[in-house]
């Protein structure tokens, strides 16, 4: 080790000797980032456990190990080798477990999707867990055999559901429609859903929902949200820096910082934990209503302001100051979300015309989909959406970046695949526009919101076919859509969905367990913007009142 950093400081020192000063600094560069940390064990240790795990680096943990090996697949290392495989073995395990432990069934999917056949060819370790999900397979066969037999023998429940399996929620189905078990849940990635309520189409599109019905002691009870308890809370921060209503709140990637916006165009960034620095708090004034904020997901560094008027500007939050300024078309002045890929260094605007009309969906027209570099900041691609097509409402990347769900004004939802460029599908989800969109936990699924007050959760497996619904109309009625569009917030277990309201109490639904839902601790006037922390039982809610909550949930 001595001798390695003593050639390291005569290459150093002959670069300096020679003046070659670029040459020195890529090569400062590479031994800053050097993947062996010169096989000193408690900086890998702090590599393995503190960079690769907990961000879900797993490319760079495969890598990391995959150079290893070189290192010790001489004759002379066999015990070296083997004690490395182990080592590699428990760091992959715990890689998975972790993910699980933080609720990111995605990193799991995604784990076993690019090295299951590896881990099932090369380590007998691994086999069990596999042979468990094939087990699970096998039971859930057996069990919808039975559930087969007993519905062909006259005894199923004949009433009619909401699920169309020809891509329309337009048509009369009239099939029975049982809930996944919970070792189908394990294995496809989606948990049994807990409602009972009966849910139907006619071909008018009109929907009827019994609400929920909890089963005590033979009794039904129905259940509607003016029953849900108010949530339990740990603690609430209410954040008091705006003068006229909250167009938008987010939460930052690692949570830490909160970004908030008001119909007067200004922005704040703030921390709701004293123990958090201060020092990217900022005010940033964008002289228009703002529509949109992203931040950047990888860090907390930048954040994506869209606005009224078409502009698009990025805040450098360690540098507290805007380091791009860019605008849309005359052609789309309105932005109406932005949302940066988890992966690759590009967003996408969603942009619309304007027109006259008393709604906001009436007063958007036309629809506009770029793709920016968040290097360049140039425009890299505009998404085809056919001729004229209906503003784009609501915008969401799956987990890697390779898919982008987009909603739209005429009821449809978007599919594009990034890496081509094109829209590989869509359906129409609702009968009147859709104001949100975003995918499940497990990505088997995605969620919308209309404005008809109707929230639909679609299954990405079978088009058209429908997990779970609720309908909030009550929260989201049609007088709220003149001033705004609602949205809706899945928490990072994927297990509680929370709806802006009209009211001054927002409901939080229970998607998956056997709970029916909660309510919010009521602001002063309706809930305008909602979102969940990334990691934590926390979430925020943006109001008419000018305020900011962000309130932990026990």
């Amino acid at each position: 080790m001595e001798n390695m950093r003593y050639a390291e400081e005569l290459v150093r020192e002959f670069l300096v000797f020679r003046g070659f000063t670029s040459t020195l600094q890529a090569y400062e560069s590479e031994l800053s980032t050097e993947i062996g940390r010169n096989f000193q064990a408690d900086k890998i240790v702090d590599l393995v456990f503190s960079e690769y795990i907990p961000k879900y680096q797993l490319d760079r943990l495969v890598g990391l190990f995959a150079f290893f090996k070189q290192c010790f697949m001489s004759p002379g290392d066999t015990e070296l080798f083997s004690t490395l495989v182990k080592l590699e073995l428990s760091a992959l395990r715990y890689y998975v477990i972790n993910a699980l432990k933080s609720g990111r069934q995605d990193k799991v999917i995604e784990f076993f999707g690019e090295n299951g056949n590896y881990l099932m060819q090369k380590h007998g370790d691994w086999l069990a867990w596999f042979e468990l999900q094939a087990s699970l397979e096998a039971k859930e066969d057996e069990i919808s055999q039975l559930r087969r037999n007993y519905n062909s023998a006259g005894y199923g429940n004949k009433n009619v559901v909401g699920t169309s399996r020809a891509g329309s929620p337009h048509e009369e189905i009239s099939e029975n429609y049982e809930e996944s078990s919970a070792s189908s849940s394990m294995i496809q990635g989606f948990d049994s859903r807990s409602s009972s309520s009966v849910r139907s189409y006619t071909r008018g599109g009109k929907f009827h929902e019994s609400s929920e019905i909890s089963h005590t002691e033979g009794e039904q009870v129905l259940v509607t949200e003016e029953d849900f308890p108010e949530v339990k809370v740990d603690f609430q921060e209410t954040f008091l820096g705006h003068n006229s209503s909250i167009s938008r709140c987010r939460f930052s990637a690692s949570g830490s910082n909160i970004a908030s916006s008001s119909i007067d165009g200004t922005v704040r960034i703030w921390t709701y934990d004293s123990s958090t620095p201060s020092s990217r708090n900022a005010t940033i004034y964008c002289g228009s209503e703002v529509s949109a904020l992203s931040w950047e997901c990888r860090s907390d560094r930048l954040l994506l302001i869209g606005t009224a008027n078409g502009g698009i500007k990025a805040w450098n939050a360690d540098a507290k100051r805007v380091v791009c300024d860019l605008s849309t078309s005359r052609d789309f002045p309105s932005i109406l979300d932005l949302k940066c890929s988890p992966v690759e260094p590009v967003f996408v605007s969603a942009a619309a015309s304007r027109r006259h009309g008393s709604t906001t969906f009436e007063r958007t027209g036309f629809a506009n989909l770029t793709v920016w570099h968040m290097k360049t900041w140039k425009p890299l691609t505009v998404l085809p959406l056919g001729e004229d097509p209906p503003a784009i409402t609501s915008l969401c990347f799956n987990h890697n970046g390779k898919i982008l769900a987009a909603s739209a004004t005429d009821g449809m939802i978007h599919m594009f695949d990034m890496s081509a460029g094109l829209q590989i599908t869509g359906w129409p989800a609702h009968d009147s526009p859709v104001s949100s969109v975003l995918f499940g936990p497990a990505e088997t699924s995605i969620f919308s919101l209309g404005s008809d007050g109707k929230i639909f959760e679609w299954s990405l497996h079978n088009q058209g076919q429908i997990f779970w619904s609720r309908d909030c109309s009550r929260f989201c009625n049609p007088e709220s859509f003149k001033t705004r569009m609602h949205e809706i917030a899945l928490d990072s277990n994927g297990k509680r969905l929370l709806v802006t309201s009209g009211l001054v109490r927002a409901p939080i639904y229970q998607v998956q367990g056997h709970e029916s839902g909660l309510r919010t601790l009521p602001h002063s006037s309706s809930i305008t913007s909602v979102d969940w922390h990334p990691t934590l039982p926390m979430y925020i809610a943006g109001s008419a009142d000018h305020s900011v909550r962000v309130t932990s949930i026990l």
